[in-house]
C-alpha cells in the first residue's frame, strides 16, 4: 500500500497544473466557449462516425461539467430547432442551454425509466457516457470501476435506444470487458474501439462505440 504525502500531492498538483497550460485543447476549449477540452473527442469521434444529426436526440450519462452536452445541443440543434439533449448527473452542474438536467445516478435500477419519463417516452438516437470514477491508482481496479460505468451506461441505452441508435462510452485501454464487448455484438450491427486525437498522448482512455442497435438477442456483429 503506498501512502501519499503531502509533498507527493503538491508535486502531483504541479505536474497536472504543468499539463493543462501546455495543452492547446486547454486553450482552444476557453477560446472556443467549452467548458472542458472534452469536447474535442466528442467532435473528433462525431466527425468520424456522424453519430450527432440535426434533430436527434441525445442522453449524456455523467455529464459534468457539460462539454459534451454542449456539443450535442449545437450538432442536433437542441437550441433552436427539434433536437433534444438530455444531460445526467450525480452531481447537479451549471445548465447547458439547450439541455434538460436530470441528476440521478446512473446506477440506480430506474435511470433508464427516469429518462424515458423526461422524454415523454420518444426514443433516442444516441446514448453517451464520458464517465469516469476516482483513480485509485491502482490500474486494474481503476478499469473495473469504469467499466462498470460503461454497463450500467448501457442498462440504459438498451432501455431507452431506438433501432439504428447509438451507444459510445469511456473505458480504459486493454479493451472493454468480455461481458461488456458481448452484449454491445450481440444488440448493435458495429462495434469498435474508438481513440481521438484529442484524448491525452498519457491517458489510457479508450471509447467503445456500438452503432446499428437492433436490441437483446441478436447475432454477433462485425467489428467496424
Amino acid at each position: 500500500m503506498r501512502v501519499k504525502t503531502a509533498k507527493g500531492r503538491k508535486l502531483a498538483s504541479t505536474r497536472w497544473l504543468q499539463r493543462q497550460l501546455n495543452d492547446p485543447y486547454v486553450e482552444e476549449a476557453k477560446r472556443q466557449g467549452y467548458r472542458s477540452r472534452a469536447a474535442f473527442k466528442l467532435l473528433e469521434m462525431d466527425d468520424k462516425h456522424h453519430l450527432l444529426k440535426p434533430g436527434g436526440v441525445v442522453v449524456d450519462l455523467g455529464a459534468a461539467p457539460g462539454g459534451w452536452s454542449q456539443v450535442a445541443v449545437a450538432r442536433v440543434k437542441a437550441d433552436s430547432g427539434p433536437g433534444r439533449v438530455v444531460a445526467a448527473d450525480i452531481n447537479e452542474i451549471e445548465p447547458v442551454p439547450g439541455a434538460d438536467f436530470l441528476q440521478l445516478d446512473v446506477t440506480d435500477a430506474g435511470a433508464g425509466d427516469t429518462i424515458r419519463d423526461t422524454l415523454g417516452g420518444a426514443r433516442v438516437d444516441v446514448v453517451m457516457s464520458d464517465m469516469a470514477a476516482s483513480s485509485t491508482g491502482h490500474r486494474q481496479t481503476d478499469h473495473l470501476r469504469v467499466v462498470a460505468l460503461a454497463e450500467a451506461a448501457l442498462d440504459i441505452a438498451e432501455d431507452v435506444l431506438k433501432p439504428g441508435g447509438a451507444y459510445l462510452a469511456k473505458v480504459l485501454q486493454g479493451g472493454a470487458s468480455g461481458d461488456l464487448l458481448t452484449r454491445l455484438r450481440q444488440n448493435f450491427a458495429k462495434v469498435a474501439h474508438v481513440k481521438p486525437k484529442a484524448s491525452r498522448q498519457d491517458s489510457s482512455e479508450v471509447y467503445v462505440l456500438g452503432m446499428g442497435y437492433r436490441g437483446p438477442g441478436g447475432e454477433d456483429a462485425p467489428q467496424l
